[in-house]
């Protein structure tokens, strides 16, 4: 029996538990190559077994997201400064702030326009067809393969700074969390590893990626959870628990994750998570 099958047994968990415990692990996954959309989406499905439709679980993963926004923007804030002085004064900024500046811009725009076209093809897929718990747990398990395999391909970096970033960094990154849209999909996973097979050095490629999240996750809350998603009680407990566990652990967890390929992980995550779904 799998670990999902086990969860779907009767388990008595107090609806205010269920929001702090999503909002624990939005805070600790998103630093984590492991795809926290994929996490929440299986928690919901198989563990809580809430009657909710994938798109509505990722909206609430998205709203989720702000809690580990803030965090980000907390722990970037220097950056975030920067490259703020140099929309408003960008003559006057740096050859290194001018790149970032517009690499963001760039493949924001890019992932915009992936990641919102693909989150339609979902809409009308389930209104067509609705998406199981099962069917669900079995695509997340084979695109947490995809990923697994992608992280293992990019291993290390190479000596590329931010200073050297090009018009074609910016579009294969937007591309990469465009695609991260999709849930099984790790947008850090993706990004940090595009970057690293772009040559970019490992600490670049986790400063990069971070930075290209915080705008991708206002943005994405705007355009998709503005009138969509209620701000009940729940809700907001789960956002103050991802925001404080997303800034307890940023620091520790991208350390870490700078020194252990998690690929491996990955790929035992998502075959567990296909054996899962033939069992349940």
């Amino acid at each position: 029996m799998g670990i999902f099958a086990i969860a779907k047994m009767p388990i008595v968990i107090s609806p205010l538990m269920e929001n702090i415990i999503l909002g624990i692990i939005q805070g600790i996954t998103e630093w984590l190559p492991v795809s926290s959309k994929s996490a929440i989406i299986l928690i919901e499905e198989n563990i809580f077994n809430r009657p909710n439709s994938i798109s509505e679980i990722i909206r609430l993963a998205l709203f989720l997201h702000l809690g580990t926004f803030l965090a980000a923007l907390i722990y970037l804030r220097k950056d975030v400064r920067h490259i703020l002085g140099s929309i408003f004064n960008y003559k006057s900024s740096d050859a290194e702030t001018k790149k970032i500046t517009k690499f963001l811009i760039i493949s924001t725009l890019v992932s915009g326009i992936i990641g919102l076209g693909l989150f339609k093809i979902l809409l009308n897929l389930e209104s067509i067809s609705p998406v199981t718990g099962k069917i669900a747990t079995l695509v997340i398990g084979l695109l947490l393969l995809v990923t697994a395999v992608i992280q293992l391909r990019a291993k290390k970096g190479g000596i590329r700074q931010a200073s050297e970033l090009t018009n074609k960094d910016s579009v294969i990154l937007g591309i990469a969390q465009g695609l991260a849209a999709i849930p099984g999909f790790s947008r850090s996973g993706f990004t940090v590893s595009a970057l690293l097979l772009r040559k970019f050095n490992d600490d670049t490629a986790l400063r990069l990626s971070f930075l290209m999240s915080l705008p991708a996750v206002l943005g994405g809350n705007i355009v998709l959870n503005l009138t969509n998603l209620s701000l009940s009680t729940g809700n907001l407990i789960s956002l103050l628990f991802s925001f404080v566990f997303g800034l307890l652990t940023i620091d520790l967890l991208l350390r870490f994750a700078k020194k252990v390929n998690f690929g491996y992980f990955v790929l035992f995550f998502g075959i567990i998570t296909i054996a899962t779904s033939l069992l349940i």
